[in-house]
């Protein structure tokens, strides 16, 4: 690929991408994104990868290092685990501590957006217009792409969105993938909860947790292309932890707005985090 010389400026901004590779799909999903964003975008990263061994490090790198012509600035940090079941938010409440700008992105490694709607997002939250940013719509606002290594190595050679739209189905859309956060705002709304473990409603919780506690929630309504994997008990509704999940969802949606103030400033998990920096 070419350099883009016309690189968007989102320097407040560090993208926050947690990631277990589990499939080979993966790989290429994290591959692409990865280079998406480090093509288009001045900006930061951070990958954090959680396993027995980092297949970013030993596979994706070398990746990157045959398609880009730009370098690989992202600050990836691995850590070594046995445990079967990824811990999606701690892993999220980790590099939020480690972010050192204004505004945070939580990013799935399996998502594309819009670059005017990333654009658009980081500017909202610039300027004070909104404290958290959805940049896609909600409803039918999703493409579910059915990715090959000939339709993301297509895309990556112009950002052609046809590319992703003709390998595609248009489904619903509402509550995960990617948001934008004021830092601050993510910190003091109470991070990542982590009491959800693996696949939970956690993308449901966090939507409703911000508008419940009157922060200004936004939406940018354009698309976003989820580049679909195979699912295993991380990515799926065969998580173990299910049952107990949906509880604390179940008793979360029961609180009124001082109840959940309280609940999030009780949590015990949020003392680990109390040490980092919470300007922004």
């Amino acid at each position: 690929m070419d350099q883009d010389t016309s690189m968007i400026d989102l320097s407040n901004a560090t993208f926050i991408i947690p990631i277990r590779i589990e499939s080979e799909d993966r790989l290429r999903n994290v591959v692409t994104t990865t280079a998406f964003l480090l093509e288009n975008f001045k900006t930061n990263i951070i990958i954090k990868e959680e396993d027995k061994v980092s297949r970013f490090q030993r596979e994706a790198v070398p990746i990157l290092n045959s398609i880009l012509s730009v370098p690989i600035t992202v600050n990836h940090i691995f850590e070594y685990s046995e445990e079967p079941l990824f811990h999606r938010q701690r892993v999220l409440n980790e590099m939020i501590a480690v972010a050192d700008t204004e505004i945070v992105v939580n990013y799935d490694c399996d998502a594309i957006l819009p670059i005017e709607s990333i654009k658009l997002a980081y500017d909202s939250i610039m300027d004070g217009t909104h404290d958290v940013v959805y940049p896609y719509g909600w409803g039918n606002y999703q493409y579910q792409v059915k990715p090959s290594d000939e339709v993301v190595s297509d895309f990556l050679e112009n950002y052609d969105y046809a590319i992703l739209k003709s390998n595609s189905t248009i489904y619903d859309a509402q509550s995960g993938w990617v948001q934008f956060f004021k830092r601050s705002v993510y910190i003091e709304g109470g991070m990542e909860n982590e009491n959800f473990r693996a696949y939970a409603p956690e993308d449901k919780e966090r939507l409703y947790r911000f508008e419940k506690l009157g922060y200004n929630v936004g939406r940018i309504f354009d698309f976003i292309y989820h580049l679909e994997h195979a699912r295993g008990q991380n990515s799926w509704f065969t998580n173990p932890h299910m049952e107990h999940n949906n509880n604390v969802w179940e008793g979360i949606q029961k609180m009124s707005k001082e109840q959940l103030v309280e609940y999030y400033s009780t949590q015990k998990y949020l003392k680990k985090y109390e040490n980092f920096s919470r300007h922004g």
